[in-house]
């Protein structure tokens, strides 16, 4: 999907700010704190879902008081563009054995919940022991599939928009932005 600088420009100066750069900050700390005490004696691997969870692991990983191992997952069903479309595809696999470890997926956001969903089963398919999900953002509607998927661990709370910054992304842009933004009209 073709989206021209004028068009990023817009929706960045016409965004509404949701939570400012040291409220995310805030939210990452806490954040650490609870999983720290989760997962501080499990040895766990750390999955960040790319490319959106690369500002939410990097902020988050020097706050997490414990020995741990981290690879990443690579797949989208967005591909640049604003909804989800068809089936999940995965890019890049972990080069880690997933057999008998704990396992934390980090992901920027919890929308639908359709790929951390299916990045939650191939773990659990892999032989996690057990798998923990940690969301920078928890989008607030009922679309979920399924309809029980909860994060373990959730920084933020935003209302049914599209949102975008600490790597959430428009149209591939804007994920460098300094904190939680919602596009106008979307």
């Amino acid at each position: 999907m073709s989206v021209s600088l004028e068009e990023v420009d817009k929706v960045w100066r016409e965004a509404d700010c949701l939570y400012d750069g040291a409220q995310v900050g805030a939210a990452i700390d806490a954040m650490a704190v609870s999983i720290t005490e989760a997962l501080k004696d499990s040895n766990p691997l750390l999955l960040p879902l790319m490319s959106g969870a690369t500002v939410i692991a990097g902020k988050l990983l020097p706050r997490l008081d414990f020995h741990l191992q981290l690879d990443y997952i690579h797949a989208t069903r967005y591909h640049d563009k604003t909804k989800g479309v068809s089936d999940v595809k995965w890019l890049v696999k972990p080069r880690h054995d997933l057999r008998d470890r704990t396992v934390l997926v980090i992901d920027d956001i919890l929308d639908e919940g359709v790929t951390l969903h299916q990045v939650i089963e191939w773990c659990k398919q892999q032989g996690a022991r057990k798998v923990y999900t940690a969301v920078l953002v928890n989008k607030q509607h009922d679309r979920r599939q399924p309809p029980d998927l909860v994060a373990d661990f959730v920084g933020l709370d935003v209302p049914d928009r599209y949102v975008f910054g600490y790597g959430m992304d428009y149209k591939g842009y804007l994920r460098n932005a300094p904190g939680i933004y919602a596009v106008k009209g979307l």
